[in-house]
């Protein structure tokens, strides 16, 4: 497990692009379906990892708002696990301290899942070992678009609106609390950010790894924590 201290800190917030599942599969021979849900289940550890490394906010990359492009069936199957996945792992949840978010436009989502993961996300409130946030019909722009639109409805509802100079967003962001992600993890052996955590992602360090997701393992998420702890971080500036 990756060290902590002064010198080597454990990011804060850890978003992973999942990808690889269906490759997995074909390399197996089996339906894609057969990888989304090794995936999910590869998840379960990485969360466990997650909460032994010391990180107090987990994304990971669930469904994205491209993902609709999908065949029917694969989509239909993905919404089915996902509804399964929530509905099951409430007690993993409660046992291991995992408070649950959303993140993304809940709104095109089934009224199932919309009431699944907003059931969970009620019953996990008061968790505190991490915080998982499931991005679900997610996407980098549509989250900055949203973002705009609220704050211009919060402007106009001014008596005498007026647009500053600069403008901050932040706080109209689905999940105003969230910090910005320290590390981003992509599985798969693609190296893009696929519209994920565009606003978030301003100094982010990455990790690309051409493991397919459904084989990352906690040592391999270890390894990357690692990783991002020799890294000087300067943020645009210069340590003294």
């Amino acid at each position: 497990m990756p060290e902590q201290s002064e010198t080597k800190a454990v990011p804060v917030h850890v978003g992973i692009i999942m990808d690889g599942n269906g490759r997995w599969a074909q390399k197996r021979k089996l339906p894609r379906t057969a990888g989304h849900k090794a995936g999910v289940d590869r998840a379960r550890e990485i969360m466990l990892a997650a909460i032994e490394a010391g990180v107090k906010y987990l994304t990971l990359y669930t469904f994205s708002t491209e993902n609709w492009k999908r065949p029917e069936s694969e989509v239909s199957y993905l919404m089915k696990l996902l509804g399964l996945h929530l509905k099951t792992e409430v007690d993993f949840y409660r046992k291991n301290g995992i408070r649950l978010h959303h993140l993304g436009d809940i709104t095109r989502l089934s009224p199932d899942l919309q009431k699944d993961i907003k059931n969970v996300i009620e019953d996990s409130k008061n968790n505190t070992n991490l915080n998982l946030v499931l991005a679900i019909n997610y996407g980098g722009h549509d989250e900055v678009n949203r973002a705009i639109k609220k704050y211009v409805s919060t402007i106009l509802a001014q008596p005498s609106p007026a647009v500053p100079d600069t403008v901050d967003i932040s706080p109209y962001l689905d999940l105003p609390f969230l910090p910005d992600a320290d590390l981003i993890i992509r599985t798969g052996g693609e190296k893009r950010l696929s519209n994920f955590l565009l606003w978030q992602s301003a100094y982010t360090e990455f990790d690309f790894c051409d493991t397919l997701w459904p084989d990352y393992t906690k040592n391999d998420f270890f390894d990357a924590i690692e990783r991002f702890q020799k890294i000087d971080r300067r943020f645009g500036g210069v340590k003294k």
